[in-house]
């Protein structure tokens, strides 16, 4: 397969030039007995050169519109041969194949002398195929010296066949390395969003099963389309049925949800954002034990076998509300994130966390880890991305596209991914508006101090009320 897309050009070119040169020869052809006569043959000069050199050209010519033809209509077959000969090349000059040289004796050397040939002794198996839209590209794992670095093919093949790695998986004998091609194709739009039995469906093929896999990461600077990726997941949510709190310190457009949202569920001053951490956590662990005292409850259950709904705390800028605090209250807030991370999933309170880049001395004591679920959008600088995904062999590449960048889901790769598409001119306020319920404004306390009032801070759902018990 080294050379399979010019043999298969070749294999479709050759014989629809021969076919040509037939019908453009067909009356010559009925005198073919005189060709190979000898006057015939040597009196060049007589031969209808302009008739002969028309003749190869217009068959060249048919036979490559053919094969572009071809080209267009059987692009798919062309295309995993185009595939199959770069997986072929990919082997060769890597080098994953051992040889063995041999003497022989020479057939055209008029002396009896010997020579020194080669003999390949070792050539890895490799399988090829396409199954539900995604290619899948299988090694046999043979013990051979080459198996480490056949278990770190992933990088190789997601940029040389321009395609997105969605799973790795080892099988019995073999590496299975699963991409998809076009993945901007699996892009859905934000109607489709649609949140249900713990799983938020984000493109065709990526999910957030927040019931498995807890807490959602973001990063993404000015322009990445961070900001319609979470509003999108707040439309969703609210539709399902789900509670929310929303903060958001730099009282930027999240902060404009207060004017549709209830009462108390939209926080931008500290204390507001602070209290509601601390209740967020206080909820949590009241959950826990009222779950237990439900008579439907059985052990390993959680809050939805109960009947209880996902409580979602969306925390945007979060590094920057951190660089607001002093340390002591640096030290309560994280407090609060570090038992809402690792203990939230059963009682059903889950994070998003947005940021512009996800600072590590403010994700410390284990608390990156607990984000299952971790999306980089726009442009990241290589530290970003290693401060996101940690240490990976992964080449990021930046496209001017809103609304993309990569993704881990879970399934211990880094995938693209691209954000549900929005409607030109859409207004979230209006839409999120029509899905919110209404809550009695009565059931709100106080939260912020005195003090807080005069702070100068700019208060969003009236931060200096305590929220409810969440």
């Amino acid at each position: 397969m080294e050379h399979g897309v010019l043999r298969a050009g070749l294999s479709i070119f050759i014989p629809v030039f021969i076919l040509s040169l037939i019908i453009f020869y067909k009356n010559g052809i009925s005198n073919v007995s005189q060709w190979f006569t000898w006057d015939y043959l040597k009196d060049l000069a007589g031969w209808n050169w302009i008739y002969i050199g028309k003749g190869l050209l217009i068959a060249s010519l048919v036979g490559v519109t053919v094969v572009g033809f071809a080209y267009f209509i059987f692009f798919e077959k062309y295309r995993r041969i185009w595939h199959r000969q770069k997986i072929a090349r990919m082997f060769i000059s890597n080098r994953f194949m051992e040889k063995e040289s041999y003497s022989t004796e020479s057939k055209w050397s008029l002396s009896d002398k010997n020579v020194t040939k080669s003999k390949i002794t070792y050539f890895p198996k490799a399988y090829y195929k396409i199954k539900k839209g995604y290619i899948e590209f299988r090694v046999a794992m043979d013990m051979s010296r080459f198996q480490d670095r056949f278990l770190k093919l992933g990088d190789q093949l997601e940029n040389g066949l321009y395609c997105a790695l969605a799973d790795k998986e080892l099988e019995e004998n073999f590496v299975c390395y699963k991409l998809m091609y076009d993945v901007q194709q699996n892009r859905i739009s934000i109607s489709d969003v649609t949140v249900k039995n713990g799983v938020m469906k984000l493109m065709k093929h990526i999910d957030w099963k927040f019931d498995e896999l807890p807490h959602m990461l973001i990063a993404g600077g000015t322009g990445g389309g961070k900001t319609y990726f979470i509003l999108t997941m707040i439309e969703a949510l609210l539709k399902s049925g789900a509670e929310l709190r929303i903060l958001d310190p730099k009282n930027a457009d999240l902060a404009d949800l207060e004017s549709v949202m209830p009462e108390k569920t939209v926080f931008s001053r500290k204390n507001g954002i602070k209290m509601t951490l601390k209740k967020a956590r206080e909820e949590m662990h009241d959950r826990s034990e009222k779950m237990k005292t439900m008579p439907n409850y059985k052990t390993g259950g959680n809050y939805a076998s109960v009947g209880l709904p996902p409580l979602f705390v969306i925390f945007d800028e979060y590094v920057a509300f951190m660089e607001m605090l002093d340390h002591r209250e640096k030290q309560e807030v994280l407090e609060d994130m570090k038992q809402l991370t690792m203990l939230g999933r059963q009682a059903g309170v889950f994070l998003i966390l947005a940021n512009q880049r996800p600072d590590a001395k403010y994700l410390a004591d284990g608390i990156r880890d607990q984000f299952n679920f971790r999306v980089a959008l726009g442009r990241n600088s290589e530290t970003g991305y290693g401060m996101m995904f940690g240490d990976v062999d992964n080449t990021f590449v930046n496209k001017r596209i809103k609304g993309r960048g990569y993704a881990d889901y879970g399934a211990s790769v880094i995938t693209e991914f691209y954000t549900p598409l929005v409607p030109k001119g859409y207004d979230f306020l209006e839409e999120i508006k029509k899905v919110t319920p209404i809550v009695e404004s009565a059931a709100a306390t106080t939260v912020a101090s005195d003090s807080e009032k005069h702070s100068g801070g700019v208060s969003v759902a009236n931060d200096d009320q305590q929220p409810p018990l969440l």
